[in-house]
């Protein structure tokens, strides 16, 4: 056998060769349409039987191969299908004359064969025949795949009775000596009789019985032979038939163990037959359900697994197969073969290693002298083989070997297409592509040297095959790719010869497409020159264009209803990455500026370097440029004009270098620094200038934005003071200004500000709307600086060093608590606040106004300009509230709230609050001022996360309802200060110096008692008249504005009288006597609902009496705090009644 078939596997064991051929002219095309239909037909299921027969179809097949049928049975031809085109009855005679001489070209292992005949109709035609079938047309041939099955079924009975003849033990027969082709004349002269020809020959046809048992579709039975051959043949030493037993046995363990088959497609193909797969899934369950029903023989499949190899002993018989058949020279063939099935199963199990090894031994076989074509073939193979198994550069070395081949010296026309195709195929093996974007990410995978030798090869069979412009191409890619590897040297001759293949044909940004299909994509040089960063340079400040977003009352539309996606917010991200934030402007000359550098070790001339924009139509002024060699980085600018408004995108530049032009795109330049490259053209807008009566400030605010201030003014003001600001507004441009929007910011600044800052109408300043060109316009702004009045620690050790006297309850009582600075108020230099009596605590805030502008055709567009002013404003101390307590009043909705005021400012000063003298100051001088004030309800504030949604925490809620609270006390304090002598005045704040106790202080408690004695309501110095002996009625009145039910309470109610002198007589039984029980029993009252209780007093004698009423100390009183457990004093007294007397 001289002709290997590479595409053979394990499986093809047990399948029947039959093959397919023309007769006479038969179309190319209609040849293999008919073929491919009939090589449909792989598999059969036999009647009668679960067993499946499957078939191999080939085209062609060399008759030398199939002399060694005995030695294999699926390399024997038992079926031939012939296909002929025969128009006219005259011709069919010698068609006939054909398909039989064609039979007899396979004669001698023929089981069956077929004719098929299309285009005759007629009376032959309508002639039954079994060997033949008629077709009107390749087209009209509905029954072809029948007649396959019919043709297939036939050479499985004839299969059946060659197996059952051949099985058959028929004891006095003599079992003829199966030979391979070069054997027959070794055994001439033999002794025929002696007891090792005897076994020879019985081993040789248990294995032959073997495969056609494995053909027909007994596994079991084949194995068992299988076993019983090596056993015989190994006892005689008949080496290369024991490696065709060994290799049957491997082969139907393979179809065991491996039902989807090792060849790829095929085998997958053949594990979709039904009747396979339910053997397939039934084989490892003894008595498992079949199509018949019950499976009885359980003892097949126990024999079946026992007789079939492990798929570690499968390759180590291959191992000894191949072995046995490397003893012989003229079965180089089947060695080979041997050595891809294994390949293949190996591949299967993931054993790769032991799969090279397997390889590596098929490389070194000696074959007969090989033909080109058939060196070709065989590298091809081994290449798939490798790459199957995972070894890609071991595949692509033997695919370059095939390629090399494919344009060897010997080859009178060389394929130099072939040769350019296989190397292409050679590429990802090498870690190479031809998609020069492969190579900008990360860093270099594979070995340069090895790629930059298949470049050169790539190109020299590009020119070979008549193709510049591929030349060009693979150069460019190499230039581009591998410019980091190449020497100087190589880096002048690629470039050379670059130069001279563009003079012919000069590199263009097309796609190239290849015969096949393939699409070589351009190769820009971003590499020459190399681009470090892409700036788009912006217009002046003043000047620079923004877009309008709730300006006017426009609603900026959104692109989705959800709130958040993210998907959409990773497109917004990716578009903020592309697109800067400012606007050219149309018919402007915009800028572009670039840092490149030169690699290469001679001068780089770059010609027509030029922007590539989309969106606009843009006019771009091309660059010509001249790097020396290996320049450091050098600044270009790249100029063009806009000329219509809209997008503009930069996407990249242009450039020709060495005849080759390249469009360099940004997102292919990773390593490109660049601020965006998308700019709004914008049409025109008018100019604001602003002016200010306040002087402008030597400070100069940075805000946090980056915006650039265009005047910066300053203004010093006192803490609590207010002062107005006059701004006045010119338009100098062409355009009328039609539209304003005034916002402020608070930057830089760690003071906490209460209440606005800035405030302004905007109403009248927009009246005088629109503006014309050179008019000017007023706006005035309100600056009220209001920080935190609150004592600082070291303001209060100043005051102690100083001798100031700061009068007040000591600080360990429980109705103060000295408010803790914060860390932010704290001086920056405490040398220079140490010092004594410095008290000018100098605090900074700043701002900015930001004016929004627009008019003209701007305005229409939705776009305005933006102009802001710095505002700088030193705010310095007025008056400190150094202490703050509380004192109850005589009644129980009222209490005293007690300031320590102190005057930080160097000049007299006057305080003043609502219903209140004023307060004189001196300087640094502090006082104390009682404000009486009606205890407030705080119960309206929200008290949990669920009632304030916008606060994040419980921590901010908290502090959120006690500054609310802060503000409603502050609003009706209405606490002013005055400087005569300086003529200005302000608000004095208590919002930050209200602390945690005083707030509970001034709250009202959530149990409201009143007290009510003979129908007057019992408060502050209310004093209630009676007469003695009469009953006086008492009435107890609790209202619950608690969130909770409260009670049951009981109250006592004792009288008793006061001396004046601290002391209190309780002993009273002979003076007051209750109608009743002096004890008041409260039942449970629920929230916001109220409860009465009535009792009655009676005084026998006069005199002033107080009544003390104490509750009894049970669960529901400790559970409560005790200000809720507030009732009024009491006070009583009882007088003579008046008695008329007669005269």
């Amino acid at each position: 056998m001289s002709v290997p078939d590479y595409m053979q596997c394990a499986e093809d064991h047990q399948t029947l060769l039959v093959v397919v051929q023309p007769i006479g002219i038969v179309p190319e095309e209609s040849f293999f349409r008919i073929y491919k239909r009939i090589s449909a037909v792989s598999q059969v299921n036999v009647r009668d039987s679960q067993r499946v027969l499957y078939i191999r179809y080939r085209h062609h097949y060399p008759p030398e191969n199939n002399e060694w049928g005995d030695f294999q049975t699926h390399r024997k031809v038992v079926g031939l299908i012939t296909i002929t085109d025969c128009s006219s009855a005259k011709d069919w005679p010698q068609t006939f004359e054909k398909f039989h001489l064609q039979k007899e070209m396979y004669g001698s292992t023929l089981y069956d064969s077929r004719l098929f005949v299309f285009g005759l109709q007629g009376e032959i035609a309508e002639q039954p025949r079994t060997d033949v079938a008629f077709y009107p047309s390749y087209d009209d041939c509905e029954t072809v795949e029948k007649r396959i099955e019919d043709f297939i079924e036939s050479l499985f009975i004839v299969l059946e009775s060659k197996r059952l003849d051949r099985a058959t033990d028929k004891s006095g027969d003599k079992i003829p000596l199966l030979c391979v082709p070069f054997e027959k004349k070794d055994f001439v002269g033999l002794d025929t009789d002696s007891r090792h020809y005897k076994k020879r020959c019985q081993g040789r046809m248990r294995k032959h019985v073997g495969d056609l048992c494995l053909q027909a579709g007994m596994l079991q039975d084949s194995l068992v032979h299988y076993h019983m051959a090596v056993e015989l043949l190994r006892s005689v030493n008949d080496f290369l038939w024991l490696g065709a037993a060994l290799e049957g046995l491997c082969s139907a363990s393979v179809i065991y163990h491996y039902p989807g088959g090792t060849g790829g497609k095929v085998g997958s193909r053949r594990a979709q037959g039904g009747s396979f797969s339910a053997e397939a899934g039934n084989r490892h369950r003894p008595g498992a359900l079949t199509s018949n029903g019950i499976n009885a023989d359980t003892s097949a499949e126990i024999g079946r697994a026992k007789n079939c190899l492990s798929p570690e002993d499968i390759i180590d018989k291959y191992k000894e197969a191949i072995s046995y058949y490397g003893k012989y020279k003229n079965a180089g063939v089947i060695e080979l073969e041997a050595c891809v099935k294994a390949v293949r199963v190996l591949a299967i199990q993931k054993r790769s290693m032991e799969a090279s090894e397997f390889l590596q031994n098929a490389v070194y076989i000696n074959l007969r002298q090989l033909s080109e074509e058939e060196k070709i073939q065989r590298y091809s193979i081994l290449s798939e083989l490798y790459e199957r198994i995972g070894f890609h550069r071991k595949s692509a070395f033997f695919k370059r070997i095939a390629a090399m081949q494919c344009a060897a010296p010997s080859i009178p026309e060389p394929g130099w297409r072939a040769c350019y195709k296989l190397l292409l195929e050679t590429l990802p093996g090498y870690s190479l592509s031809l998609d020069p974007k492969d190579f900008s990410k990360g860093t270099h995978r594979g070995w340069a040297a090895v790629q930059m030798r298949l470049l050169h090869e790539l190109v020299y069979a590009s020119r070979r095959m008549g193709n510049p412009a591929l030349c060009v191409r693979h150069l460019s890619f190499l230039l581009q790719t591998m410019l980091d590897f190449l020497s100087d040297q190589e880096k002048k001759d690629v470039t050379q010869s670059l130069e001279s293949y563009t003079a012919k044909c000069p590199g263009t940004m097309e796609f190239i497409t290849l015969p096949d299909g393939l699409k070589l994509p351009p190769v820009p040089f971003t590499k020459l020159p190399i681009v470090r960063s892409v700036k788009l340079l912006n217009l002046p400040t003043s000047l620079r264009p923004h877009k309008m977003k709730s300006l006017l009352g426009q609603n900026v539309s959104t692109k989705s209803p959800f709130i958040y996606s993210p998907i959409i917010a990773h497109s917004r991200g990716e578009e903020r990455n592309k697109k800067i934030d400012f606007q050219w402007v149309q018919g402007d000359v915009c800028e572009v500026q670039l840092m490149v550098y030169n690699p290469m070790p001679f001068e780089l001339r770059v010609e027509n370097m030029g922007l590539l924009t989309t969106g606009v139509e843009f006019e771009s002024l091309p660059a010509a440029l001249s790097l020396p060699a290996e320049s450091g980085l050098y600044p270009v600018t790249l100029v063009g004009v806009p000329q219509t408004t809209g997008q503009i995108t930069v996407n990249g530049y242009h450039t020709s270098v060495f005849g080759v032009f390249s469009d360099c795109l940004l997102d292919n330049l990773p390593g490109v620094k660049t601020n965006g490259c998308t700019v709004e053209v914008i049409p025109a807008l008018p100019r604001l200038q602003i002016s200010t009566s306040l002087p402008r400030s030597a400070h100069i605010l940075q805000p946090s934005s980056g915006d650039e201030i265009s005047t910066n003014v300053s203004v010093q003001l006192y803490n609590g003071e207010t002062q107005q600001l006059i701004i006045k507004l010119e338009n100098i441009g062409t355009e009328p200004l039609e539209k304003l929007e005034v916002t402020a910011k608070t930057v830089n600044t760690k003071e906490k500000l209460y209440g606005d800052f800035l405030s302004w109408k905007l109403e009248d300043t927009l009246s005088q709307f629109p503006l014309k060109p050179g008019k000017i316009a007023t706006f005035t702004v309100n600056i009220k600086v209001k920080l935190d009045f609150s004592c600082q620690e070291n303001l209060l050790q100043d005051l102690s060093d100083d001798g100031i006297s700061v009068s007040g309850l000591p600080l360990s009582s429980p109705f103060r608590q000295v408010v803790k600075p914060r860390v932010e108020t704290k001086p920056i230099n405490p040398q220079e606040s140490s010092k004594v009596g410095d008290f000018s605590h100098v605090k900074t805030l700043e701002a900015i106004l930001n004016f929004k502008y627009s008019g003209g055709p701007g305005h229409v567009e939705g776009y305005y300009r933006n102009l802001s002013l710095g505002l700088h404003v030193e705010v310095e101390p007025s008056v400190f509230f150094t202490r703050v307590s509380t004192l109850p009043a005589t009644s129980t909705r009222q209490c005293h709230l007690l300031l320590d005021v102190f005057n930080s400012t160097e000049h007299e000063l006057t305080i003043s609050a609502r219903n209140n003298e004023d307060l004189i100051l001196h300087a640094g001088e502090c006082q104390r001022m009682a404000i009486q004030v009606d205890k407030f309800n705080f119960e309206s504030f929200p008290e949990s996360p669920t009632d304030g949604t916008q606060f994040a925490n419980a921590k901010q809620l908290e502090e959120e309802r006690q500054q609310a609270k802060g503000l409603e006390i502050n609003s009706k304090l209405d606490i002013c200060w005055k400087i005569p002598s300086l003529k200005r005045e302000g608000e004095a704040s208590v919002e930050g110096v209200l602390n945690q106790l005083v707030l509970e202080h001034l709250q009202l408690a959530p149990l409201q008692w009143d007290i009510l004695v003979d129908g007057k309501l019992c408060d502050c110095d209310i004093v209630v008249d009676c007469k003695v002996g009469d009953p006086i009625p008492l009435e107890v009145k609790l209202t619950n504005w608690s969130k909770h039910s409260v009670g049951p309470f009981a109250l006592t109610v004792t009288p008793y009288q006061d001396y004046q002198n601290g002391v209190h007589n309780y002993e009273l039984q002979d003076a007051i006597t209750f109608v009743g029980s002096n004890t008041f029993y409260i039942d449970s009252v629920k929230p916001t609902k109220d409860s009465v209780y009535f009792g009655a007093l009676l005084f026998l004698y006069t005199g002033d009496f107080y009544l003390n009423i104490k509750f009894h100390e049970d669960n529901c009183s400790r559970e409560l705090p005790l200000s809720w457990f507030c009732l009024p004093s009491v006070h009583i007294r009882a007088m003579e009644p008046m008695v008329q007397t007669k005269l």
